[in-house]
C-alpha cells in the first residue's frame, strides 16, 4: 500500500512540475512589445546601418529570457522589388517557431515562402544581442515577419567552440542587448 501512493505522489509531482514548466516556456516569459518599441528596420547595402522602414499593424512578442524569443507580424506598403534593391538580403532565414497563441506568426507557411519565393529574408539587424541576429521576411502581399537567429559567432559561442577574431567583442553587449540599440 505504501509503495501505491509513493508512486501516486511521484506521478503527480511530475505531472504538477510538467505542467507548471510547460507554462512558463509558452506563456509566463513572453509580453506583448508595444508598437512604439518595435521600431522595424533593415540594413541599407549602401551603409551596412540599419534603416527604419514603413510598417503598419505590427504585433510583437519578446521575451527577457532568451534573446531569440522575439517575434513579429506586421505589413508595409514597400514593394519587394524596391527592398531587394535597397536592403541586404539573407539567404540562411531559417524562422524560428512562435508560441501556438501568438497566431499571427507561422514558421511553416514563412519557411514555405522563402522557399518557393513569394517572400523575401532581409537582414534587420546583424547582432542585435550577442551572436543573434534580427532577420525579416517580407511576402509579395507586404505582410511581413520577424524572429532572431543565431548567426556563426552565436552559434560557436553557445555551442562552446572558440569564437574566433571575426567575432564582436562580448564586452560591448550588455544584458543580452546590443550598445547600438
Amino acid at each position: 500500500m505504501t509503495g501505491r501512493i509513493v508512486v501516486v505522489l511521484i506521478v503527480l509531482s511530475s505531472l504538477i512540475a510538467g505542467a507548471g514548466l510547460y507554462y512558463l516556456q509558452v506563456y509566463h516569459y513572453y509580453a506583448p512589445v508595444t508598437v512604439e518599441n518595435a521600431r522595424l528596420q533593415l540594413t541599407s547595402v549602401a551603409t551596412g546601418e540599419p534603416e527604419t522602414i514603413l510598417t503598419e499593424k505590427i504585433e510583437a512578442i519578446d521575451a527577457s529570457s532568451s534573446p531569440i524569443r522575439f517575434r513579429a507580424c506586421f505589413t508595409t506598403p514597400m514593394s519587394q522589388a524596391m527592398l531587394s534593391e535597397t536592403y541586404e538580403l539573407r539567404d540562411d532565414a531559417v524562422p524560428l517557431t512562435a508560441p501556438g497563441w501568438f497566431e499571427c506568426f507561422d514558421a511553416d507557411e514563412i519557411g514555405d515562402a522563402l522557399a518557393d519565393g513569394r517572400a523575401l529574408a532581409f537582414t534587420g539587424q546583424n547582432n542585435i544581442a550577442y551572436g543573434v541576429d534580427r532577420i525579416v521576411a517580407i511576402f509579395d502581399d507586404g505582410r511581413g515577419f520577424v524572429w532572431h537567429q543565431l548567426n556563426n559567432c552565436g552559434e560557436r559561442a553557445y555551442d562552446g567552440s572558440a569564437v574566433g577574431p571575426e567575432c564582436p567583442p562580448r564586452e560591448n553587449f550588455q544584458s543580452g542587448k546590443s550598445e547600438s540599440n
